[in-house]
Order: C-alpha cells, then structure tokens, then sequence
C-alpha cells in the first residue's frame, strides 16, 4: 500500500516539481521585471490544487512551506499562503466515539454537543457545545488522522529531499533539516495535551496585554485527543467590512496584531506560530482573541537576544550587525558571500525606513550575487523557520488592511516599551569583547615563534650574515598579528588599535634598519 501512495504521489508531484526548478532558477537569475510573475503564479496555484487533493498531511506541509522564502519564489508564497486549513468536517458518528473513548457517554459528562461543526480542519474538528451552563467549544481530533500521517510521512521522507535537490542543489543544506521540522510539528499537532500547554502558556505570558484575549482550557473535558476550551466569538480579523460597520480603528488593529505577536516572539520562551486570519478575531471594543495554538514557536534566551539584536541593528540601519546577528543565529549556509548579503541588507533596510532603492542599485546587486556560487544562502533553523511563517502572515493580515503602518516604527516601540534594549547592548558588547579576546589570544600564541625568530636574526646580525629572508618572516607575522588585532580591536573600542600600530611599525623599522 505504502508503494501505491508513493507512485501516486509521486506522479501528481511530478509537474509541479520540474515547473518549480524552472521558476526557481528564473527567480535567482534574472532581473525580477522580467519575469512573468502571471505564469509563476498560474504553477503555483496548480501546486497549491495538488497539496488539497493529496489530503492533510499535504495541506500542512503547503501551509508550512507558504513562508519558506529560502526555497520558494515570492509569487508561490503568496499563493500557497492562502491555504487555509478548512477541510469537511468527518460525520459526527465518527467523532462521538472518539470523545466517549477518553470521557464516557457525552449526554453524562458534557450537557450537549451540537452535531454540526463550527470549523473542520485537516487534522481535526470543531464543535460548540455546554459544560454547567457555559458554552464551551470542543475540538476533536480527525478520526483515523494517526495513520494517514504516518502513512504520508513515510512517503514524504522518500520523495521531499529528492525533489529539493533536484529544484536546486543548495537547497541539500535545508531539504532534511525542512522535513524534520515539518514531521515534529505535525506530531506535536495531533498531542492536544501539547496544545493545551502551550495556550495556558501564551494565556499566562499576556495576563498583563489589555489588548489580547486568550480561552481556558475545561482541562476536566480534555485529553490528548479533545481540547475543550471557553468559547471566544468574534469578528474575523480579515473581515474590513465587519470591522468598519463597528467602528474598529483598522490602523491601530493592525498595529496591536503585531505588537502582541512579536512581543511573545521577543519577550517570551514561546509564540503562536500559526496567526492566520481563521485564528484571530476581534472583539466589539477591538480586542484580539487568539485561536488554535498546536503549532507554537519556542526560543531560548540566547536565541531571543540574537533576534533581539538583529532587529535593533536593523532599527538603527546597520548592515554589517544584521549578518553577525544572522551568522550567530544560524541562517546563513557555508561559503556565503557576506559583501553581497551587506549589500542586500542595507537596501532591505533603506526600503524598511521607507527610501526605495534605485532600480539600478537592484540590478548591480543582483548581478553581484549571480557572480557567487551561493547566491542568497539563507537557512532557517526550525523555530526561525517558525519565526518567519508567523512574520509573513502577519504580514498579509497588514495588507489586508492597506493601512498607514511602519514595521520598523512599532519594532522600535516594542524594544523600548519591553525594555529589551539595554540587554541587546550588552550582548552587542559581550560579543566585542570576545572577539577582541579571542585577537589577544592569537597575538600571545605568535608571540614566543615572533621572539624566537628575533633571537635569531640577532644571532645572524652578530655574525654578519644576511637576514632578508627572516626579516620577511618577521614582517608578514607582523602584519598578520597586527591586521586580525587591528580588525577585531577596531570592533571592540577602535583605540586600543595602538598595538596592532606598534606591532607594525617595528616590523617597518626592523626593514629600514636591515
């Protein structure tokens, strides 16, 4: 059976895999106004129709690639992005079994279920239903969800890292890497009980937000395959209409979406990874009520300040911070060329503070990047893999709304009002040092092999002879010790680049001398 699949997968994949090395190729190459953003968009739509026929797990993973920019072309983003996952709800004779496995008969542990669900989703379902009086809703896993994704999973792990690499052979740093996060995060959806944890988590972590709504969770009524939660009605955030008609301030909406959600990112140890527009709704006085959290996000403290780091470099319009902060987190794959990704940067950044570059700036910086085997090398480590998908629909939810907003206006009001500068200084500093350290470290290594050569070339001078040869030696170890000091002093504190100076100048004299 497994063998069936494969071939059937394998044989619905197959066009949108060659149609995919093509545009990708176009993507990197050539200049993006020549490209014909209509055809990219007509293949993405026809693999955006292949993932709904090929079932749940295929809906999952085009949602999960719907924001992985190091492997998919703009236009295929912006389509895949509007996979929701809305499947037909499974018959609710199916589903009652599966509730009375885990708790008895529903008419004796919950008042009543409707039998209609609310929302249906690829690997489970929703319905509304009463607990002592109080609507509550009740959400319940797929029947028979295990072994279609164990099913699928086993194919995917023959057929994904193939095809990846056949797309484009950079993409073998990130193909596996891709598929293992994938699979962990598909298995972690179908836990309730993770799912559980990670809203009383997020619920706990805002208590303090005003602006943010998260359910509780009737824990007495959830296991790990139902989750019964407060139900939560509201608007949908997307809904511009609905959102007028009540005199929602849409500018200020959109600003409160993404300081709640990059608050989590940079404050916490977990974020809601999945804000699409059927997980966010909106109260009558404006509140965000947040929905479904199986798929989160969770960072450490080490890689919160690097992030922390890397967007006050790009608050303060500083190029060269962002790829040290991009190096430290990860995201950039072996023999990157770091001329081309500064130059990238800083205009990212110029249009970010709201100057667009020169199309003809564009076009040098791409033809400098197509004269590197590497092209644009970016990696994505699995939570910034997270990080991102969560960013780019945020961002749709922005465009939406076609509002006046500045990214960089509210980044900068996040680090302020969370105090998180101060800390990213720190690290900023702590980091100098070490590299700094790290130069003192190499000079005290040559150091004895630069005493020994002088003892000898005073041996040779005592005797007359000549000393051209080791006095070269000297001279490049001298310059040497002095370059990588120089560089690493002038990152520290730029003074004490006197060494480095010293270390030179009697390398020159020595040569005058002799």
């Amino acid at each position: 059976m497994s063998t069936l699949r494969t071939i059937e997968i394998f044989i619905k994949l197959l066009p949108s895999i060659f149609a995919l090395r093509r545009d990708r190729k176009k993507w990197i190459n050539q200049d993006k106004t020549e490209i014909d953003s209509e055809q990219f968009r007509k293949n993405a739509r026809k693999v955006l129709d292949t993932f709904i026929s090929l079932g749940p797990v295929y809906i999952k993973l085009g949602q999960w690639l719907s924001s992985r920019a190091d492997i998919l072309p703009q236009p295929y983003l912006e389509e895949l992005a509007k996979l929701q996952d809305s499947v037909p709800a499974a018959p609710f004779d199916q589903v009652k079994p599966i509730i009375e496995k885990d708790f008895g008969p529903i008419d004796k542990k919950f008042d009543k279920i409707d039998p209609n669900s609310i929302s249906g989703a690829s690997l489970g379902q929703v319905y509304l239903g009463s607990i002592f009086g109080q609507q509550v809703a009740i959400k319940v896993k797929r029947p028979g969800i295990e072994k279609v994704v164990a099913k699928d999973i086993k194919v995917l792990k023959k057929i994904l890292p193939l095809a990846l690499r056949f797309v484009d052979p950079n993409l073998r740093y990130s193909a596996k890497a891709m598929l293992s996060q994938f699979i962990e995060s598909i298995h972690e959806e179908m836990d309730y009980t993770i799912e559980s944890e990670n809203l009383k988590k997020i619920k706990k972590d805002m208590e303090t937000n005003r602006k943010v709504i998260v359910p509780s969770v009737f824990d007495d009524f959830s296991s790990k395959n139902v989750l019964t939660m407060e139900y939560l009605p509201g608007i949908k955030v997307t809904n511009v209409q609905a959102l007028d008609e009540k005199g929602i301030d849409r500018e200020q909406l959109v600003i409160d979406v993404h300081k709640i959600f990059f608050t989590m990112l940079l404050k916490h140890s977990i974020f809601h990874a999945d804000p699409h527009p059927g997980n966010i709704s909106v109260t009558d006085d404006g509140k965000l009520i947040l929905y479904d959290f199986g798929m989160v996000g969770r960072i450490n403290n080490e890689t919160r300040f690097r992030l922390i780091r890397l967007y006050l470099a790009l608050v303060e319009k500083n190029p060269s911070r962002v790829v040290n902060a991009m190096i430290d987190l990860g995201m950039l794959t072996p023999g990157y060329n770091r001329i081309v990704i500064e130059k990238g940067i800083e205009l990212s950044i110029r249009a970010m503070h709201g100057n667009k570059p020169d199309e003809m700036e564009v076009q040098s910086l791409m033809e400098l990047a197509n004269q590197t085997m590497s092209k644009f090398p970016f990696v994505l480590p699995k939570n910034l893999a997270l990080y991102m998908r969560m960013a780019s629909i945020i961002e749709g939810i922005y465009k939406i709304h076609d509002v006046d907003f500045k990214f960089v206006k509210v980044l900068k009001n996040i680090l302020e009002e969370e105090n998180l500068i101060p800390r990213a200084y720190v690290e900023e500093l702590k980091i100098s040092f070490d590299n700094f350290s790290k130069s003192i470290d190499s000079v005290l290594k040559i150091g004895p092999d630069m005493k020994k050569l002088m003892d000898e070339v005073q041996i040779y001078m005592n005797k007359g002879k000549p000393v051209v040869l080791i006095s070269g030696s000297i001279f490049s170890s001298a310059i040497f010790v002095g370059s990588v000091f120089l560089y690493q002093t002038n990152e520290f504190l730029g003074s004490v680049g006197m060494i480095a100076s010293s270390l030179i100048m009697i390398s020159s004299v020595f040569f005058r001398r002799y």
